[in-house]
């Protein structure tokens, strides 16, 4: 049993493959969290709680009785409330119709279930298989009647534990919520180092390594949607822990808004880390009766380094998270017209560029921005989505038809969040926008944001997308939102309930992404907000890829696709070749550089095919075959990385699940002359078998460089493998194919 219940000693244990969390009601009511790491087999350790007398801490009252070697603001707690006596930073503020703010949290009763708990109208880690187990643990206020439901999912094999919680008003009066968060974790022992991935547009998910201090820190996002600025996942871990070695805890938010994530280390030195959605527009009116659903943290614990924990994290994600008939099925080879032609396109264009690409192998087209309404620049059109058949040449349908006719799919490009002012919507509903009534709106690339907040606008983005996908043969969607959103007001909701705008919009989207996936299970979603701005588990529950970035600098891809897969498998990265110079950066990198690092995604190209000269065309051919005789290894095997985002050389294998064959790609950043060879060693393959090594150029398989016979996993392992400098240069990719001798 992954939950075991001791009932005597009040002792919760839920029990994974190679860890162990457990909790323990004490015997005045509170939930506290006594351990989480790796396996103790059942012991109680609680036994490890310090219970002495704090100064200037508040202490507990039992019947108007002070217990002075007992305080909140000491105890390691499961659950904890901005009150009690517990200055530390919390999970659950409430304000009551008196406005006080006096909140404590008792367990009350627990139960189990078969399966994993589903939440309503948010995304969540599913269990289709009945894989995993359900705890619940109702926590009552004594004297307000609010209530706490702890939902736990345990998922044994697979080393993962889903936190998420309900409150809910059995009183007789409305209160308000001022911060409800999905996670409180509490460690009464050890130094740790807090992992977080920071960034901007066209840079997102740097790794910052920083030390747990004494005070507050946290990262999080008010920009209404989860940011390129900080992404809601991190690491916490030991001082020693690497790739390979050293124990580390993953925290992933399943959910795409605002966040906050918030660690401190206390007066007794005890680490808490607090996650949930961000307090700072967040003011939620609960009606006696009523229940709010927080969203859901994914957690894990590997005592193996952070490379298990991202593998841990990569097939949950892969497998329980990702939805529909594009969680598996091998996707489509896609060229993208963007960086083409930006809004400078008609149907003869797209066509052009579809027939060179048939003769390649692509195997789908993407129109990007510039299709619909009056849309010739950012300046105008956004919202009215009805195709521009005078731009065009024809109508949507037959483009399709005329791609198709060429031997591809064909795909489609929207922004349904946005609207332009210079638009047939805003002139019909200005009130549809999102922004403050008597101000001038703050417009950011000269946009605004539709309320789909509004059931309304939810109403027409649903009719608008479907009439189009119905009309059209199109295969895929790009799914892109190109602001932040500053001024969080919607018409439609009473000045009381302004502070519950940032969640009701999230929870359009999922509505509005629900009802379209749903009704158009064949057509492949492909999320992006500027490339990265909306990287989270919560928008991989609907698209089961997101656009990695803007940014398709195959130098800075490296780093940007490094940090993401500390948390996100592959298989959810959308990434491209592009031409040189570079549009983001100016750089100038090989073809064959190009393709081995757009590879380590879901693949495609981002330019004009039809200016490309006789021996880029052949290396697209060559690309795309490696891709596909490679694709089930890349797409779900076994994701190392060997070196780090400061290393001369980027250097990630993929390793298959029985460990016959890996494939490992070498990508130089940098060369110095006379500089040493690089040496690697090779995780991930089994000791005891022997494999025979491949040294190529990616443009050039059939033509090996250099080959290693009958040399063992063990070896691979501890003594590794050695690329001379003297063959190389910077920029250059390697590939080496390793299977079994």
């Amino acid at each position: 049993m992954a939950i075991n219940i001791n009932e005597e000693k009040r002792l919760i244990t839920l029990q994974t493959k190679n860890t162990e969390y457990q909790m323990k009601i004490d015997q005045y009511g509170i939930l506290l969290h006594t351990y989480y790491g790796a396996r103790i087999y059942g012991s109680d350790m609680s036994a490890a709680i310090s219970y002495s007398e704090r100064g200037f801490s508040g202490n507990l009252t039992i019947d108007r009785e002070e217990i002075r070697a007992y305080s909140l603001d000491v105890l390691p707690q499961e659950y904890t409330c901005s009150s009690g006596g517990d200055y530390r930073i919390s999970a659950l503020s409430v304000r009551d119709a008196a406005g006080g703010t006096s909140c404590t949290l008792r367990a009350v009763s627990f139960q189990t279930e078969k399966g994993k708990y589903s939440l309503d109208g948010l995304p969540y880690v599913y269990d289709e298989n009945n894989e995993a187990e359900t705890l619940l643990i109702m926590m009552k206020d004594p004297y307000s009647g609010l209530e706490a439901e702890l939902q736990y999912g345990v998922f044994e094999e697979k080393d993962i534990i889903t936190r998420a919680v309900r409150i809910i008003n059995r009183g007789g009066q409305t209160v308000q919520l001022e911060k409800a968060a999905s996670l409180c974790l509490d460690w009464q022992y050890g130094d740790f180092d807090w992992l977080t991935f920071y960034g901007c547009h066209a840079q997102e998910r740097n790794l910052q390594r920083m030390p747990v201090h004494h005070g507050v820190q946290s990262v999080g996002s008010t920009r209404g949607n989860s940011s390129h600025h900080y992404n809601p996942f991190s690491i916490l871990c030991e001082k020693n822990t690497d790739e390979n070695n050293g124990l580390c805890y993953a925290f992933s938010f399943v959910y795409s808004g605002e966040f906050l994530m918030e660690a401190e280390k206390d007066q007794a030195s005890q680490t808490r880390l607090v996650l949930g959605i961000h307090p700072a527009n967040f003011r939620w009116n609960l009606k006696p009766g009523m229940s709010f659903q927080t969203p859901e943290v994914i957690l894990s614990c590997s005592s193996e380094g952070f490379g298990k924990l991202s593998r841990n994290m990569h097939r949950i994600i892969r497998n329980n998270v990702c939805r529909g008939e594009w969680k598996y099925k091998q996707r489509p080879v896609l060229i993208n017209n963007w960086e083409a032609t930006y809004f400078s396109f008609d149907a003869e264009k797209l066509i052009s560029i579809a027939e060179e690409s048939a003769k390649l192998g692509i195997e789908m087209l993407v129109m990007d921005d510039g299709w619909f309404g009056k849309r010739e620049d950012d300046y105008s059109g956004l919202g009215d989505w009805y195709p521009n058949e005078k731009k065009l040449g024809c109508t949507l349908k037959k483009l399709g038809e005329e791609i198709n006719a060429r031997g591809l799919k064909f795909g489609i490009w929207f922004e349904p969040e946005g609207i332009s002012e210079d638009s047939d919507l805003y002139r019909a509903h200005p009130d549809w926008a999102v922004q403050v009534p008597g101000r001038p709106p703050v417009l950011s690339r000269n946009q605004l944001v539709l309320d789909i907040s509004r059931s309304d606008v939810q109403d027409y983005i649903i009719g608008r997308i479907s009439d189009i996908l119905s009309d059209a043969p199109i295969s895929y969607v790009k799914w892109d939102m190109n602001r932040s959103i500053c001024e969080k007001y919607s018409a439609a909701l009473e000045p009381a309930q302004q502070g519950e705008f940032a969640h009701r919009f999230m929870l359009g989207l999922y509505h509005i992404l629900e009802e379209l996936t749903s009704s158009f299970p064949h057509v492949l979603f492909e999320g992006c907000s500027g490339g990265g701005g909306r990287f989270d588990a919560g928008m991989l529950y609907y698209t089961p890829q997101i656009w990695c970035s803007d940014n398709t600098d195959a130098i800075n891809r490296l780093n940007i696709q490094y940090g993401t897969s500390f948390g996100y498998p592959v298989s959810t990265m959308g990434a491209h070749v592009s031409a040189v110079p570079n549009h983001q950066t100016g750089r100038v990198t090989p073809f064959a550089t190009r393709g081995a690092v757009a590879m380590s995604g879901t693949f495609g190209y981002e330019l004009d095919i039809t200016k490309l000269t006789d021996q880029e065309k052949e290396q697209i051919r060559t690309q795309i075959d490696r891709f596909h005789k490679y694709y089930d290894l890349i797409q779900s095997g076994d994701y190392y990385r060997i070196t780090g985002p400061q290393d001369p050389c980027a250097v990630w294998s993929f390793v298959s699940a029985d460990r016959s064959q890996a494939l490992i790609t070498v990508v130089s950043r940098q060369i110095t002359a006379n500089s040493a060879p690089k040496h690697f060693n090779v995780p991930g393959l089994d000791a005891q078998k022997l494999y025979n090594a491949v040294f190529v150029l990616p443009e050039a398989e059939e033509k090996p460089l250099h080959v290693i016979e009958k040399v063992s996993g063990a070896a691979l392992e501890n003594g590794g493998l050695t690329i001379p400098t003297m063959q190389w240069w910077e920029y250059q990719a390697w590939q080496i194919l390793i299977t079994e001798a």
